[in-house]
């Protein structure tokens, strides 16, 4: 998909995307603990925002991989694209990030949701913060492989293509691929990475993600 394409799905993104996504005031006691969390920032290191769903919801110990930034984590259960453009202000406005990291579009695939809707939602999402962030640097990760839902490899390929597209179009957008290196020298996904619901990660696997995000940190 040309990026052209992408922006005209973005300026008339699909009806059908929205109303078909589940309603997303089933976060509303998540989103208000998030908002209340007690956080300590240093003054002296730059505020890095993660945001998206479980995948980052679980990296509890995000602050340990780099120690040089205020790492806030405000992942937040199941979500989806729709879920994170609902609560747009109390998870990403508020805290002001020098950098924000966004990861979404895996429960979307994992849904069924066609690629080019769920596109369709990370460009909209992208010109809303454009908008409220104009100086923010934005990172979307690439939804990662996994067991549970390799079957849908194909899907998760085809929006990561277009999300590469899509990134190479603002030198303050940038796409960061976790999904190629959990693959194995066979292109498979490695079985080492998970717990044992065999779709979210275990140590190893954050491990990868942290080595992928850090050149992005310098």
């Amino acid at each position: 998909m040309k990026f052209s394409s992408t922006l005209f799905i973005a300026l008339f993104i699909s009806v059908s995307t929205f109303a078909q996504a589940p309603d997303p005031t089933r976060f509303a006691e998540e989103i208000v603990e998030i908002q209340n969390r007690n956080t300590q920032l240093d003054a002296d290191k730059p505020v890095v925002l993660f945001t998206g769903s479980s995948s980052v919801r679980m990296w509890k110990d995000v602050q340990d991989y780099f120690p040089e930034i205020n790492a806030l984590n405000n992942g937040f259960g199941g979500s989806h694209f729709t879920d994170l453009i609902h609560y747009q202000q109390e998870l990403m406005y508020d805290f002001k990030p020098g950098k924000l990291f966004i990861y979404e579009g895996d429960n979307d695939t994992g849904a069924g949701i066609p690629a080019s809707e769920i596109m369709a939602a990370t460009a909209y999402l992208y010109a809303q913060i454009k908008q409220h962030l104009p100086e923010t640097e934005i990172y979307f990760l690439t939804p990662k492989p996994s067991i549970a839902r390799w079957e849908l490899k194909e899907k998760y390929e085809e929006y990561n293509a277009m999300l590469e597209e899509f990134c190479a179009f603002d030198d303050n957008v940038h796409f960061v691929d976790v999904w190629t290196p959990m693959l194995d020298e066979n292109g498979v996904v490695r079985d080492d990475l998970f717990i044992e619901d065999d779709l979210h990660m275990n140590k190893t696997g954050y491990d990868i993600w942290g080595n992928v995000i850090a050149p992005f940190l310098d």
